[in-house]
C-alpha cells in the first residue's frame, strides 16, 4: 500500500506532468519491458480508466466548468477507477501504469487553479481509502519541463484541450504544485529531467526502477 520498495508483479506507478512533457510515450515503453516476464500490465490513464470515468474525463477537458465541479468530477472518475480497474489489477498481481493519479489535482486543481488544497486533502482521503489504508502509488515518476518548451511540443503534436489552453504562468503554477507534492513525498517520487532526449529519459526510468529492485 505505501511507497517503498516492491517486488513485481502486483505494483501501481504513476506517471505525472503538465501536458507535452512526455510522459505518455515511455508507459508503453515501460510496459514492453515487462511484457516478456510474463507480467499482467494494465496501462490506463486519469481521468479515465473506465467507461464512467472516460465519460466525465470528455465534459473535464471540453466542458466549461467551476473549479469545485472540476475537482468533484475528476475524484468521482478516480473512485470507479479504483473500484473497477486498479484495485482488482493490483489484487490479481498486475503491473498498474497509470497516466497520472491524484498528485494531479493537487499540481492542476489545487496549485494551477489555486483551489483549497485542503478540500483536495478530503476528497482523496474519501476517495482512496482501503481497509488498509490509503491508496497511492508506489512509485511517481515526474516527468519535469520548463513550461515553455512544453507549450511548444503541445502546439506541434495537436489541438490544445481545455487545459493545453492555458497560460504559461498557469503551467508554472502546476509544476510548483508537483514540486511541492514531491517534496512532501520523496519516497515516493523520482524526478526525471523530461527536456533531455528520449533515450536519455528512458534511461532515468529505468534507473528508477531498478534502484527499487525492479
Amino acid at each position: 500500500m505505501n511507497a517503498g520498495k516492491r517486488a513485481l508483479p502486483g505494483c501501481f506507478i504513476s506517471f505525472e506532468g503538465i501536458d507535452g512533457a512526455g510522459k505518455s510515450s515511455h508507459i508503453e515503453a515501460l510496459a514492453q519491458r515487462w511484457l516478456p516476464r510474463g507480467v499482467e500490465i494494465v496501462r490506463t490513464r486519469e481521468p479515465g480508466g473506465t467507461p464512467l470515468a472516460e465519460s466525465l474525463r470528455e465534459l473535464v477537458l471540453h466542458r466549461p466548468m467551476d473549479t469545485l465541479t472540476e475537482a468533484l468530477l475528476i475524484f468521482a472518475a478516480r473512485r470507479d477507477h479504483l473500484q473497477r480497474c486498479i484495485e482488482p489489477a493490483l489484487s490479481r498481481g498486475a503491473v498498474v501504469l497509470c497516466d497520472r493519479f491524484s498528485d494531479a489535482s493537487f499540481a492542476y486543481q489545487g496549485a494551477g487553479r489555486g483551489f483549497d488544497a485542503a478540500v483536495l486533502g478530503t476528497l482523496e482521503r474519501w476517495v482512496q481509502a482501503t481497509p488498509t489504508g490509503l491508496r497511492q502509488p508506489d512509485l511517481t515518476l515526474w516527468f519535469d519541463l520548463d513550461p515553455s518548451l512544453a507549450a511548444r511540443r503541445v502546439a506541434a503534436a495537436r489541438t490544445p484541450d481545455r487545459f493545453e489552453q492555458q497560460d504559461e504562468a498557469f503551467f508554472r503554477r502546476v509544476r510548483d504544485g508537483y514540486q511541492a507534492r514531491a517534496d512532501a513525498a520523496p519516497e515516493r517520487f523520482v524526478r526525471i529531467d523530461a527536456a533531455l532526449p528520449r533515450e536519455s529519459v528512458y534511461e532515468q526510468v529505468v534507473a528508477a526502477l531498478r534502484e527499487r529492485g525492479w
